[in-house]
């Protein structure tokens, strides 16, 4: 899959399905952070289509009882990687997504304001697929083509013990080996 082309914040390799959950970044923001973050719905279920509707407001929340638990919630991220590695794209870049909540990172809070979002369809904890590493780390080169990328973290580093995720089955060493960026660039490993 190529990444190189872009319109409007859009990658043009990525499956486009526009959620309504974003806003418009502050004109002072400075896109260069990417926060790597893991979902699965129903928590462990691949492949239910779920993650996309929750992003698109289009989630039956009485179709799984732990849907009740998130019942009206409205998130977002850029991008979602499927297990098999089909990257799926639901905010322009250009936009503020709603991944982030309550964070704070290189001395600076809200990361949604400068941070591009993408979730792994993962159980946090558990392990990732090798698909999923692979566009990931071509997703993540092509970002940093597009925009001032400086630094990569998960969630659980811009938000500590909030969130977990994508949690200690992902593999930092490697995507730092696969993107072939300095140290710097990531949270301690």
């Amino acid at each position: 899959m190529r990444f190189d082309q872009w319109q409007n914040g859009w990658c043009q390799a990525a499956e486009k399905c526009v959620s309504p959950n974003h806003g418009a970044r502050p004109a002072q923001a400075q896109i260069d952070l990417i926060v790597v973050h893991s979902i699965s719905l129903p928590p462990g279920e691949y492949g239910t289509q779920a993650v996309q509707q929750l992003f698109t407001n289009q989630l039956d929340w009485d179709a799984h009882p732990y849907f009740q638990s998130i019942r009206g919630l409205e998130v977002s991220a850029h991008f979602f990687i499927e297990r098999q590695g089909k990257v799926w794209q639901f905010v322009s870049c250009d936009d503020r997504a709603w991944h982030a909540g309550a964070s704070h990172y290189r001395g600076r809070g809200n990361c949604n304001d400068d941070s591009i979002g993408i979730e792994l369809e993962g159980l946090e904890g558990e392990t990732f697929e090798a698909a999923q590493y692979d566009s990931l780390t071509q997703l993540c080169q092509a970002l940093k083509q597009q925009y001032p990328i400086a630094y990569l973290a998960g969630h659980e580093h811009i938000a500590p013990g909030r969130k977990k995720d994508p949690g200690p089955g992902f593999d930092w060493a490697l995507l730092q080996k696969n993107v072939a960026w300095p140290p710097q660039y990531f949270p301690e490993f």
